[in-house]
């Protein structure tokens, strides 16, 4: 087992789980084992169909040193790839730096294995995303699973034959008694396996007709469906050599087609448009994109499940509930039927409309109890966001479509951590001319505020500036409050107090008079708030953020009220009251880190050490710091560069240099930034210590206790003794989100 511990570069990045048993591969196990061993890359390469990806998983799960699979199937845009890869280890980027950048960083100096599954349609990004990584890291591996070689120097290829005999006959009897069936290895099981070649998806397909057919009947149908290729192939096919066996490519065709064949005129309708999905789908989406001319909605469930008993279709578990797919080379087989029957353009259509209603309803449902529900929603249905936003952008007539999608999805760009990803999706999207002013004035500000986020100052004025401008022109009194919200949330983080609070207020103002509410306007409110509190103004301040906690509570709302927490526990820490410090700021690090929000966990994490130092736990406090520290290039500059937001830390530090010496709060605080983000944030809220520090030294000076005096002293100016010292700055705004509702 691996050490929990232990920096793991791939948090996320355990296997999926197998569904069905894993039958025979010893040998190929241990030989491509080994065979990474030796070398830092190989590639499988196989026909489709042959298991590659599977013996991949396999491989990866036992990795003493931690893998992570990178799922390329669904990428389409090879600009996305590194996005791909920094979503499969889990890395939550919110800076304006290139995703590559991100990746060198996090895992410099790890021994791990990278897996970058289905690349060879995007092989020459890949290609070069991999030569790359390899040479700047040195302790890291790479398993590539395609068709053909990435065609690197030194790597080392792995050609995956398909099963042996034996083994094709245990992996077809085993999967009839996983569907209650007894087959034996008689004579025709033998016959069809051989037939076959010992491909495991052509097994698999074919053991899904065991309901239906006897063995000897599937021989005899597959048996007619090689003469069609023989003589040319209805679908297509390439014809093999005269005389000669069937290519296995045309081998596995050929059993996909004859499992296409004996598929009803439904279940052949339903195979084809189901492939408009990009990766997983719910049976909602199914019914809805899939319906019509021929498929009643109400007929979808029961087609359905007879596709997942033929094997065309697998169910898998997830966060946001059942879910199906089809693996990709089924996929294209109906992805070219579709198109030989007039119907693709349709069908993307209607999965376009699909999802843009869907990314309607979660920014509806974000400011509800359903957070947590639209979160993982939205995680699960990213790869059919982003196929609906290029088809969006790359249609005519379609690109108000793709800024109205990239800007509604918001939430997800800044609620979920995935900064980098909108900010392109936004750009692009602006980049072409829509004729519609509302989607583009809400691309504008969205677009704004992720800028904020990443600390882009003048780009984000810039965007702001223009929304404010052309949304007064056009007497659009949502877009302009946005707009005006946005600019005040840039002059808070940049330390201008004043114009933040008079932008605020009148940002607050205008939501008001047009009936929003939601969690963006909740946050404009902790925003003035932050300004009061800074300005030293406590009460004003509590009075502000007790009012957004009661209205978040009111509506389920946890992700705008863990920021309304961060204020209190401020307002808190000044007052003396420590331990209602901490017990707010743990709440606001479990919401934050739950919704993958990087700026609300660090902000929490800083805070929490200076409350730690002010209980009198110096070594707790420097390593909180340590671990924040290595939170924030993944946010940005530390601390947003403001003298306000910095002085608790330079407090903290303070506190915890005194009580323990120079030597050993550098020691502390390097045994922070080896935690990994997840042992960080349990380490703060007090779920066990990773290792002991060791006994603490005498304190060299007095470390104030709960609600004493040099406590409150200390708090008092909210710049602290040494806001003259360089700020640790940061990226951008306070972590606004959008929403909707009236401020009080």
């Amino acid at each position: 087992m691996r050490d929990p511990q232990r920096a793991d570069p791939f948090p996320d990045g355990d296997p999926p789980l197998e569904l069905t048993a894993f039958v025979g591969r010893s040998a190929e196990l241990a030989e491509l084992t080994d065979a990474l061993r030796r070398a830092r890359l190989v590639t499988v390469t196989g026909v489709g169909g042959v298991g590659k990806s599977r013996l991949a998983a396999r491989v990866a799960a036992g990795w003493v040193s931690g893998s992570g699979r990178v799922e390329l199937a669904p990428v389409r845009d090879a600009q996305f790839v590194e996005h791909a890869v920094a979503e499969a280890l889990g890395l939550t980027d919110h800076t304006a730096r290139p995703p590559r950048e991100a990746l060198l960083d996090h895992l410099a100096g790890r021994p791990a294995l990278l897996v970058l599954d289905g690349f060879e349609h995007l092989v020459d990004a890949c290609a070069e995303l991999t030569a790359e990584l390899l040479r700047k890291l040195p302790k890291l591996r790479v398993l590539a699973v395609g068709r053909r070689p990435l065609g690197l120097a030194g790597e080392r290829l792995f050609p995956l034959a398909p099963l042996g005999a034996e083994e094709a006959v245990e992996l077809f009897t085993e999967r009839a008694r996983e569907q209650g069936l007894r087959v034996c290895g008689d004579p025709e099981v033998r016959e069809l396996c051989r037939r076959l070649e010992g491909i495991p998806l052509a097994l698999e397909l074919a053991a899904g007709r065991l309901r239906a057919l006897s063995p000897a009947q599937l021989l005899q149908r597959l048996d007619d469906r090689f003469r069609l290729l023989a003589n040319g192939a209805r679908d297509g096919a390439a014809r093999p050599v005269p005389g000669g066996p069937p290519s296995r490519h045309q081998t596995l065709r050929t059993a996909i087609g004859w499992s296409h064949e004996l598929c009803t005129p439904a279940e052949r309708l339903l195979w084809a448009r189901l492939s408009a999905f990009a990766q997983t789908f719910d049976l909602e989406a199914a019914e809805y994109v899939c319906s019509g001319d021929g498929l009643p909605a109400e007929d979808v469930l029961d087609v359905l499940s007879e596709l997942l008993a033929q094997s065309v279709v697998t169910r898998e578990e997830s966060p946001a509930g059942p879910r199906y797919r089809m693996l990709d080379t089924v996929r294209a087989y109906g992805a070219e039927w579709l198109e030989g029957i007039g119907d693709a353009g349709r069908l993307r259509r209607r999965h376009r409309d699909w999802f843009l209603g869907l990314a309607t309803w979660c920014e509806l449902d974000w400011f509800s109890p359903r957070q947590g529900e639209v979160a993982a929603r939205v995680e699960a249905e990213l790869p059919n966001l982003r196929a609906a936003l290029e088809f969006c952008l790359t249609e005519p007539d379609e690109a108000h479509l793709g800024q109205y999608l990239a800007g509604s999805l918001w939430f997800c760009w800044v609620g979920c951590g995935r900064l980098a990803e909108g900010r392109r999706w936004l750009a692009r999207s602006l980049e072409l001319e829509s004729g519609y002013e509302q989607s583009r004035f809400k691309a504008l500000w969205v677009l704004g505020y992720v800028a904020i986020l990443q600390g882009d100052t003048v780009p984000a004025l810039t965007a702001l500036r223009e929304c404010r401008e052309e949304a007064e022109r056009a007497a659009d009194a949502t877009a302009v409050a946005y707009a005006e919200h946005r600019t005040g949330c840039l002059a808070l983080v940049t330390d201008d107090m004043a114009r933040a609070e008079t932008l605020l207020r009148s940002a607050l103002e205008r939501y008001q008079e047009i009936g929003e509410l939601n969690s963006n306007v909740l946050m404009v409110q902790v925003e003035l708030a932050m300004t009061r509190a800074f300005q030293g103004d406590l009460p004003d301040a509590v009075r502000l953020c007790e009012d957004v906690r009661r209205v978040c509570e009111d509506h389920g709302e946890r992700w705008a009220r863990s920021y309304a927490l961060y204020v209190l526990a401020y307002a808190a820490w000044q007052a003396g009251a420590l331990n209602k410090a901490r017990e707010l700021l743990a709440d606001c690090l479990r919401n934050a880190h739950g919704f993958h929000d990087l700026l609300g966990s660090v902000l929490a994490m800083e805070l929490l050490a200076l409350v730690a130092a002010a209980r009198g736990e110096p070594a707790e406090a420097a390593l909180l710091q340590g671990a924040a520290d290595r939170m924030w290039p993944s946010v940005g500059l530390p601390l947003f560069g403001s003298a306000y937001y910095n002085a608790p830390h330079e407090r903290c530090e303070t506190l915890a240099r005194r009580a323990l010496g120079d030597a050993r709060y550098e020691e502390c605080l390097r045994e922070g930034a080896r935690l990994e983000r997840a042992a960080a944030v349990s380490r703060a809220l007090g779920h066990g210590r990773v290792r002991p520090l060791g006994a603490l030294p005498a304190p060299r000076g007095p470390v104030p206790q709960d609600g004493a005096d040099d406590d409150r002293g200390a708090a008092a100016d909210p710049r602290g003794e040494n806001a003259e010292h360089t700020s640790r700055a940061s990226h951008g705004g306070t972590g606004t989100r959008q929403g909707n509702w009236t401020g009080r």
